[in-house]
């Protein structure tokens, strides 16, 4: 027998939000659309993390679903729900039944941060990368978090996490502030972003991890940092690749293959020196 999960009306999400401050809320939608615009804090769904989601995530954390027109997000909700997980909702008439109803703020921040002058340093910083705030996506969906982690910029990042952006948010191309953390090759600025929450082993749109594309990029040091941080090198592509099949350097593959075959008690992230590698030529890159 299906258990129940709760359906929302557009003016009721507000009030189940609040009172589930912790709620995982999940957007069903493509990336393109959610890119364009979601509910804050919105991580996309994709279709292939939901089983993911459903095996790591704590049974009892809320769950709220949206999609475009409440369709989907029912099929979600009551897979969330038969899988154990204790209050689950979606919304009734999905995205468009949001905008319909015209409630505001979507993505923006709260309300305490609305009120709440930001540092100059970050106002003329946002206006030089000609971004409108701290929340709202750029070109290709990339939000303020993303462009200052893509370009290296720590003190930027920082000052975002300070002012509390979005850790969830992701691009057009499904990818959040960690993995443009990782193009920048910068451990200090990977690290900060894993400690303040960004998911690490979030997949993107084609299925690939930020740890993946560290180690087909051939940026060993973001590989060492990521797999100290716990970043799990036996995820697996589509195409059934792992970071160890995609790695393009010797050092990556060493890394990779210690992580892969330590023992359980054995920090990933610290291969026994002199350990021999397996070698090879990668397979495949992100």
């Amino acid at each position: 027998m299906s258990r129940r999960f709760d359906r929302l009306q557009a003016p009721d999400v507000a009030a189940w939000l609040a009172a589930h401050p912790d709620a995982l809320v999940l957007d069903a939608r493509d990336p393109a659309s959610h890119a364009q615009g979601q509910l804050h804090g919105a991580l996309l769904l994709d279709g292939r993390n939901h089983e993911r989601l459903l095996m790591r995530e704590p049974k009892d954390r809320p769950v709220f679903i949206y999609c475009y027109r409440g369709n989907a997000s029912q099929t979600y909700a009551q897979m969330f729900s038969d899988f154990g997980f204790a209050a689950v909702a979606d919304l009734v008439g999905g995205w468009e039944a949001w905008q319909k109803a015209d409630i505001r703020p979507a993505t923006a921040p709260s309300a305490s941060a609305l009120t709440t002058p930001l540092p100059a340093v970050l106002a003329d910083w946002l206006a030089t990368q000609g971004l409108a705030d701290i929340h709202s996506p750029g070109a290709h969906g990339n939000t303020p978090l993303m462009v200052a982690a893509w370009r290296g910029e720590a003190a930027v990042v920082e000052a975002l996490l300070a002012q509390g952006v979005s850790l969830t948010a992701t691009n057009g191309d499904g990818n959040n502030a960690l993995w443009l953390g990782c193009v920048s090759n910068q451990p200090e600025i990977v690290t900060r972003l894993a400690q303040a929450g960004v998911p690490i082993d979030h997949l993107n749109a084609t299925g690939a991890t930020s740890l993946m594309y560290a180690a087909s990029s051939s940026k060993p040091a973001i590989v060492r940092t990521l797999l100290a941080l716990g970043a799990d090198p036996t995820i697996r592509t589509q195409d059934d690749y792992t970071a160890l099949d995609m790695a393009a350097d010797i050092d990556s593959l060493r890394l990779l293959h210690a992580a892969v075959n330590k023992p359980p008690s054995s920090p990933r992230s610290r291969p026994p020196e002199g350990e021999q590698a397996a070698l090879g030529t990668a397979r495949q890159t992100v």
